[in-house]
């Protein structure tokens, strides 16, 4: 299965324009969020494996977003991207969780890269979560 995404930034024609190139690709882009408030919303009600996150937003920018999504769903792996080089704003971000740090404009193949890499490791993070709460069961279970 293809993951599950969900792009964050604030300029509209950057979050179509993006779903649609990831999309061809054999994506699934879940929704895209203007605002780190919609993102939050969105990942309250749905299950996402990976975030690709504008780092400058007005309002609650993407390193708040970010501490705030780990804070719902700690499994969830996010890709900050930015126009504006900050490495503080990298290293914050990778200090609260983010997979990795890209400046925009990427690469679609990079980034594709980014994603399966982000995918990868959620998704072998919820394989051993899954094997453990089956040997808990199993090791409950009356012999």
């Amino acid at each position: 299965m293809p993951p599950r995404i969900l792009i964050v930034d604030d300029e509209e024609r950057f979050r179509l324009t993006l779903s649609k190139r990831l999309a061809e690709r054999g994506l699934e882009v879940g929704a895209t969020a203007g605002t780190g408030k919609e993102a939050l919303q969105e990942i309250g009600g749905k299950a996402y494996d990976v975030v690709i996150l504008d780092v400058k937003m007005p309002g609650m920018d993407g390193i708040q977003t970010l501490g705030e999504i780990k804070k719902i769903n700690p499994h969830i792996e996010v890709i900050l991207l930015t126009g504006h080089a900050s490495v503080d704003s990298a290293v914050d971000g990778m200090r609260l969780g983010a997979y990795d740090y890209l400046m925009k404009p990427c690469d679609i193949e990079v980034l594709m890269g980014k994603i399966n890499g982000a995918y990868d490791i959620k998704a072998g993070r919820d394989d051993r979560i899954r094997q453990a709460e089956i040997r808990r069961l199993v090791d409950r279970s009356p012999s």
